[in-house]
């Protein structure tokens, strides 16, 4: 990729609950991370949600989860590497056919809430994910987490032939190891739209961020993560495009 992408998580809403300003949000962005219904979403959401992204020209990507719809897939749960493996091929699966229906397909996967944070922590459950995918369909990039050293992801993603799409954060303030800093603590999450938007074109511009202990934080990304859940979060999104297209000008 020679830009940076910009990713949302998105079709949300599940039932009668509305979760996300989708349509909104859609116009300005590059990759739709879409819900497969575990943690969120259902066989009705998923298919407008395709259509939105579709009449958009926005790529789809498989948003798969623990089976948390209670939790919102935001909480740790203990499965074997066949089960995970299992739980993904299910979710991808799910999206793939309601895609092909519309005549299209899913394009890469990224994991939602707990099994992403999980992945970024144990390589292990990494291995377990990325064999998974590669099985589905080796041609499929695998987003994950972007950190200080992105070294030992890649090298698993290299023994199986799957491409990684390394991801930044340009809400999220970043710890010296470039993880993200605990929602718990101070200043974890940048609220104001000119922080987010300078963060965005600092990553975007391959420049250094300033960690949480004031050390110069390189983070090597190929796409960027936004939210399009209220109307600040997509006026936010609108202006780091905006500001990303301007930056790619000659």
């Amino acid at each position: 990729m020679s830009r940076l992408l910009l990713n949302c998580d998105i079709g949300e809403s599940f039932g009668n609950w509305t979760l996300g300003l989708d349509a909104e949000v859609m116009p300005f962005i590059d990759c739709a991370n879409i819900a497969c219904g575990f943690h969120a979403g259902d066989p009705g959401i998923m298919r407008k949600t395709v259509g939105l992204a579709l009449a958009n020209n926005v790529l789809i990507g498989a948003h798969p989860a623990y089976q948390d719809l209670a939790g919102f897939g935001r909480r740790s749960m203990a499965y074997s590497a066949q089960e995970l493996q299992d739980l993904l091929h299910y979710q991808i699966g799910a999206l793939d056919g309601i895609c092909r229906a519309q005549g299209s397909r899913v394009s890469y996967v990224k994991p939602h809430g707990a099994m992403y944070n999980d992945m970024m922590a144990n390589p292990a459950q990494l291995r377990a994910v990325v064999q998974a995918v590669a099985a589905y369909d080796v041609s499929l990039p695998l987003m994950l987490m972007a950190t200080r050293d992105n070294s030992a992801a890649q090298a698993i993603g290299d023994e199986f032939g799957l491409t990684l799409w390394f991801e930044a954060f340009a809400d999220r303030a970043y710890d010296s190891a470039g993880h993200l800093v605990s929602r718990q603590l101070p200043g974890a999450v940048h609220h104001q739209a000119d922080v987010i938007v300078q963060q965005a074109l600092t990553i975007a511009a391959g420049q250094p961020l300033t960690a949480s202990d004031g050390s110069a934080l390189h983070l090597h990304a190929t796409t960027l993560c936004v939210h399009g859940d209220n109307a600040s979060s997509v006026a936010a999104v609108r202006r780091i495009r905006e500001a990303l297209n301007q930056q790619a000008q000659p």
